[in-house]
């Protein structure tokens, strides 16, 4: 796919912006992510499913039970699964932050078998591939989830991917790139 000269979207005008629109718009600002990079100009011309997405979004990343490492790198994993050059723009700083390996998220980007050093991330890993790859987890995978993180833990995580994979195929789909963006991860 190469991006289209023309925009898939109008330009977003916030002087122009409905009542729904700016309710959005101030929610995300005043919120955890305090900016508006990644998906949400994009859904804000449909204002219902943005507000509903973007609260998701915010317990996805803020309050699934994971550390923020291991949300970082099923993130990550998401990212270069739907080759969301976005997505993996604005993440991968936040994950090396966070403690994900930088040696890990290259071999995540570039397709290579990944090394763990840390078998939690080696479980999300593995989880998150084979949820994308097989469309199920393996019963092996799953009982090891549990048995580290919980039902419930568990739970957030496939809430978690699936939120980041919506993600990745809006800013797919629409062509959108990070505000600052000028290279991109994932060759087109």
């Amino acid at each position: 796919m190469t991006p289209s000269s023309k925009p898939r979207l109008p330009a977003f005008d916030a002087a122009l912006a409905s009542p729904e629109q700016t309710a959005v718009l101030s929610e995300i600002l005043a919120g955890p992510r305090g900016n508006l990079n990644g998906p949400f100009l994009g859904w804000i011309h449909s204002p219902e499913l943005a507000q509903h997405a973007q609260r998701l979004g915010a317990f996805c990343r803020y309050q699934t039970g994971l550390s923020l490492r291991l949300s970082e790198l099923a993130i990550l994993v998401t990212a270069a699964r739907w080759q969301a050059q976005a997505e993996w723009y604005i993440h991968y700083p936040i994950a090396l932050k966070a403690g994900v390996p930088e040696t890990l998220a290259e071999q995540i980007r570039t397709g290579a078998a990944p090394e763990f050093e840390d078998a939690d991330d080696a479980l999300v890993y593995a989880f998150t591939t084979e949820l994308y790859d097989g469309k199920r987890v393996s019963d092996a995978t799953y009982a090891r989830a549990v048995a580290r993180f919980g039902h419930e833990t568990t739970i957030n995580l496939v809430g978690l991917l699936g939120y980041y994979a919506l993600v990745a195929m809006t800013l797919n789909v629409f062509e959108m790139r990070a505000e600052g963006q000028t290279t991109l991860p994932f060759a087109e």
